[in-house]
């Protein structure tokens, strides 16, 4: 029996899959996103080309249903902080989708840096040009008659998933959800509204947003599609969902794009050491469900050009030389962009698959970084991996050797999209999704383990060094 379909709009691809009473996917479909033009820190795309394969992955995947006059309810999982501007009166986009990775804010954190430590208290996040509210900001403040024409309702600026619930609802809802809105450097996630004082420092008028509803429970008709959207939900914030269920003793490694390390906690504690506070999901009586977050930028970008596939694990710890595998900054706890000039000129004269065990050392070494202060502030029991790079197994097996709680790879591929359908059928949530338990233990003598341990010696140093710091 089908429960319900998923439409997961990432970054590099647009997949949608049925959901049955077994909590398994099946008809996958995928397609690559669109093009992406990037040049001078601008990441933009056609936001129309994601509407026409956003429709048409959902038409393939429901295709076989028609005939059994199955109408099954949608759970929507967007990539967040991506946006854009569009007209009430067409529909027509007046800027290209602004992708995430987009770093034109940059003015704007640079204008409000005496406010870092109140945004992140009242955001849970550090200011920084990812997020929707900076490069907003620079937008209006390059065009001035742009927030008259926002102010008047002539025109509607929001994240993707605000653009395509208010298309597909025929303009009927113009909304986001909590998961959404507190990826935007402008909601108070302790009172979950759009904050007025975070507002007026972004100089963006509050009537321009969207209005903010829970991640479950939607019920909107989309009639294009024929289909009822129960949920919407942040990518990250699905997979955390469909990853971990309800263990709070327990974090997931998401590997993507990007590499997100998320453990569901009510605490803040680890928030003032530069950790991300985040709002998982919001339900429908809007009980909210929180986690800590620490992040890796851009790894997927990193590792393409290098035969990652060839690398074993024996191909770890076989050298000296240290690196990073973030090419636009680390991520959280840093947000920092380390200069060039720590790595030493010897490492361009290593050959592809010896820069590839490097940078997968790399990612280890943070995400192992990561999970010991996790580790520290609650005793995890497990530490399941995600997303398409964890598939690398090297990289799980590097990861086992140097956690100190067991590390499983979640056999459930396509997190997101399952996240996004349990949500949207309100399935019981129940077991993990299966596992797998990898087999390389953590070591504390091994190679790699001691190799880690100087690296994070030398990450220490860059990262207190301010000579060698440009910001990110």
């Amino acid at each position: 029996m089908i429960e319900a379909i998923a439409l997961d709009l990432g970054t590099t691809s647009i997949k949608a899959a049925l959901l049955d009473s077994q909590g398994q996917l099946s008809q996958l479909i995928t397609q690559p996103a669109p093009p992406m033009d990037h040049q001078h820190g601008r990441y933009e795309s056609n936001v129309l080309d994601y509407v026409i394969l956003a429709e048409e992955v959902l038409r393939q995947c429901t295709a076989s249903l028609h005939t059994m006059h199955i109408k099954p309810v949608l759970g929507l999982s967007c990539q967040r902080s991506s946006f854009l501007v569009w007209e009430r009166s067409s529909g027509q986009p007046v800027t290209p989708l602004i992708s995430w990775q987009d770093d034109r804010g940059a003015d704007c954190c640079d204008r409000l840096a005496m406010h870092t430590e109140a945004i992140q208290k009242l955001t849970g996040l550090r200011l920084t040009a990812y997020y929707f509210a900076p490069k907003l900001s620079v937008l209006l403040r390059q065009h001035l008659d742009w927030q008259t024409k926002l102010e008047q309702g002539e025109w509607l600026t929001g994240t993707l998933d605000s653009f395509l619930i208010w298309r597909w609802t025929q303009g009927k809802h113009f909304m986001t959800d909590a998961s959404m809105a507190a990826r935007t450097l402008l909601m108070d996630i302790h009172e979950q509204t759009w904050s007025d004082t975070l507002c007026q420092w972004f100089e963006i008028p509050r009537p321009i947003l969207p209005t903010i509803k829970p991640s479950v429970g939607l019920d909107l008709a989309l009639p294009e599609l024929g289909l009822t959207l129960q949920a919407s939900i942040g990518d990250q914030s699905a997979a955390c969902v469909a990853g971990l269920k309800q263990n709070h003793q327990a974090a997931l490694v998401n590997l993507g794009t990007g590499g997100f390390v998320i453990h569901p906690c009510t605490s803040s504690a680890l928030v003032s050491t530069g950790y991300l506070q985040t709002l998982l999901y919001q339900d429908a009586q809007r009980h909210t469900q929180f986690a800590i977050e620490g992040t890796l930028n851009s790894i997927a970008s990193a590792l393409a050009p290098y035969p990652t596939q060839d690398c074993r694990i024996d191909d770890l710890a076989e050298n000296e030389f240290f690196c990073l595998a973030e090419p636009s900054g680390l991520g959280a706890p840093y947000f920092c962009k380390p200069d060039p000039s720590h790595f030493p000129p010897a490492f361009t004269d290593l050959n592809p698959r010896e820069i590839a065990a490097l940078l997968i050392e790399a990612i280890i070494f943070r995400i192992v970084r990561i999970l010991e202060d996790f580790q520290a502030h609650s005793s995890l029991t497990a530490v399941y991996l995600s997303g398409g790079l964890s598939e690398l197994t090297c990289l799980q097996q590097g990861i086992a050797r140097c956690c100190p709680v067991p590390v499983f790879h979640l056999q459930q591929k396509e997190a997101s999209l399952l996240g996004a359908a349990l949500l949207a059928r309100s399935l019981e949530i129940g077991s993990l999704t299966p596992s797998l338990r990898i087999g390389e233990s953590y070591q504390l003598d091994s190679a790699l383990y001691r190799k880690y341990l100087r690296w994070k010696n030398w990450l220490h140093t860059i990262v207190q060094s301010p000579k060698h710091i440009s910001n990110a």
